[in-house]
C-alpha cells in the first residue's frame, strides 16, 4: 500500500489532518441531536428552523453527521490515493468552520431564512467536491472518482432537500437521494476495506480460508444496487422496485458471505465491520417486505440509517482514530461498549417499526444507544485526536484501500 505524505503542521494538533476534527465533531453532533429530537418527537421542545421536525432529524443525520464523517474519511484516504499532501491546518480548519456554521443555519433557519441557510449548509458539500475533485485530478487517481461523484449526488440531494422542503412543506424524494447515496457509499467503500482488512489479519493471525477481494462480482452487485435504488427514489412502491430490493438484498448477503467474516471473532475491530455490513441487506429486504405489504416503509430506512451506517460510521472512525494515533489496532473494553451500544440502538430502532406496539420503549432504547455510543466515541478518542503525536499520521492504511 502507498504510504501517504504528510506535513507536520505547527499549531493546533487537532488540524493536522481531517479526521481528527470531523470525527470528533461528528460523533458530538450524531449524539446531540438524538438528543434534542427525542423530546422534540413527543412534542415537549421545538426549534426555530423552517424545517418540520422530522425533517429536521433526517437532514441533521442525513446530510449534517454524515457528511462529516464522509469528509473526515475521504481526506485521510485521497493522499494515500494520490501520494499528494493531506488539507490540513487553517484550510482544514475553515473546512471544519463552514461545516460547523451549516448546523446552525439549518436549526436557525426559521430566522435565518431558508434561502439563507441552504446557501451556507449546501457551500460545505459543494468545497468538499471541488476539493476532493482537484486532489484526484492532480494525483491522476481516476480509479477512485465514483466516490467524488457519490458525494456529487449527495450535494445535489442535500439542495434538493431544502427546496423541497419549502415548496412542498416536506421533504420526500431527496430523502430518498440522500439515503440511496449513502449505501453505495457503503457498498463501495465497505466492499474494498472489509475484505482487505479481513485477509490482512487473518494471513497473520488465523491462517485458512480467507476473503475473496474485490472484483467484478461486487462491480455487478454494486451496479445493481445503484439500479434498485435509483427504482426505490423513483418508484418506492412498485411491485418491480419490491423485486428489485430482493434480489440485491439477497446478492449483498452472498457478497457479505464472501469476506470470512465469521472468522473475525477474536478482533472486535474487524468483526464490527462486518456485522455492520449485515444492515446493507437487511434493508433491502425489509424494502421488498414493505413493497409486498408485510412491513412498514420506514424499517428498511432504519436498518441503513441507524444500522448500516450507524454502526459502520463507528466501525470506521474507531479502528481509523487507533491508527492515526499510533496505537495498536485492538478493541479495547470502551471501544467494544460503543460497539455494543451501536448494534443494540440499530436493532432497536428497526424494532420499533416492525412491532409499533413496543414503538415507544424501543425509541427510548434506540436513542439512548445511539448517544451512549456516539457520546462514548467522543469521550473515550477524544483524547487521541486532540493529541500531538503527528508521526503517526503517514499510517493512511488504517482507513484507505491501496490504489
Amino acid at each position: 500500500m502507498a504510504g501517504a505524505r504528510s506535513r507536520n503542521p505547527q499549531g493546533w494538533p487537532l488540524f493536522a489532518n481531517s479526521f481528527r476534527p470531523f470525527f470528533l465533531l461528528a460523533a458530538i453532533q450524531a449524539a446531540l441531536s438524538i438528543l434534542v429530537w427525542l423530546p422534540m418527537f413527543y412534542g415537549g421542545l421545538s426549534l426555530t428552523s423552517a424545517f418540520a421536525p422530522r425533517d429536521w432529524h433526517v437532514h441533521e443525520m442525513l446530510y449534517g453527521f454524515l457528511p462529516a464523517v464522509i469528509t473526515g474519511f475521504l481526506f485521510t484516504a485521497i493522499p494515500n490515493w494520490t501520494g499528494r499532501l493531506p488539507i490540513q491546518g487553517p484550510s482544514l480548519g475553515a473546512l471544519v468552520a463552514v461545516w460547523f456554521a451549516g448546523r446552525i443555519a439549518v436549526t436557525l433557519s426559521a430566522e435565518l431564512g431558508w434561502a439563507f441557510a441552504l446557501a451556507i449548509d449546501a457551500a460545505f458539500l459543494a468545497l468538499v467536491v471541488a476539493a476532493a475533485t482537484g486532489e484526484i485530478i492532480a494525483g491522476g487517481n481516476w480509479r477512485n472518482l465514483p466516490v467524488v461523484v457519490l458525494v456529487l449526488v449527495l450535494l445535489a440531494g442535500n439542495v434538493a432537500f431544502h427546496l423541497e422542503a419549502h415548496y412542498e412543506g416536506a421533504a420526500d424524494v431527496s430523502i430518498r437521494v440522500g439515503v440511496s447515496v449513502v449505501v453505495l457509499l457503503i457498498s463501495l467503500i465497505g466492499g474494498r476495506i472489509i475484505p482487505s482488512f479481513t485477509r490482512n489479519w487473518l494471513v497473520k493471525v488465523n491462517p485458512g480460508r480467507l476473503p475473496v477481494p474485490f472484483g467484478r462480482f461486487d462491480g455487478a452487485v454494486i451496479g445493481c444496487s445503484a439500479l434498485a435504488l435509483i427504482c426505490w427514489i423513483v418508484a418506492p412502491l412498485s411491485a418491480v422496485t419490491g423485486i428489485a430490493m430482493a434480489v440485491v438484498g439477497t446478492l449483498h448477503l452472498v457478497r457479505l458471505a464472501r469476506w470470512a467474516g465469521d472468522r473475525t471473532s477474536r478482533e472486535r475491530l474487524l468483526l464490527i465491520l462486518h456485522v455492520g455490513y449485515v444492515f446493507v441487506p437487511l434493508g433491502f429486504l425489509l424494502h421488498a417486505a414493505a413493497v409486498f405489504g408485510a412491513l412498514p416503509p420506514s424499517a428498511g430506512i432504519h436498518a441503513w440509517m441507524a444500522g448500516a451506517a450507524g454502526v459502520m460510521t463507528l466501525a470506521v472512525m474507531t479502528r481509523a482514530s487507533l491508527g492515526h494515533t499510533g496505537q495498536a489496532l485492538t478493541a479495547s473494553v470502551a471501544t467494544q461498549a460503543i460497539y455494543a451500544a451501536i448494534i443494540i440502538a440499530a436493532l432497536a430502532r428497526v424494532a420499533a417499526v416492525v412491532w409499533p406496539a413496543h414503538g415507544d420503549l424501543l425509541l427510548h432504547v434506540a436513542a439512548c444507544g445511539w448517544i451512549v455510543a456516539f457520546l462514548g466515541f467522543a469521550i473515550a478518542f477524544g483524547p487521541l485526536l486532540f493529541g500531538s503525536r503527528l508521526h503517526a499520521l503517514a499510517t493512511v492504511r488504517a482507513v484507505a484501500p491501496a490504489r
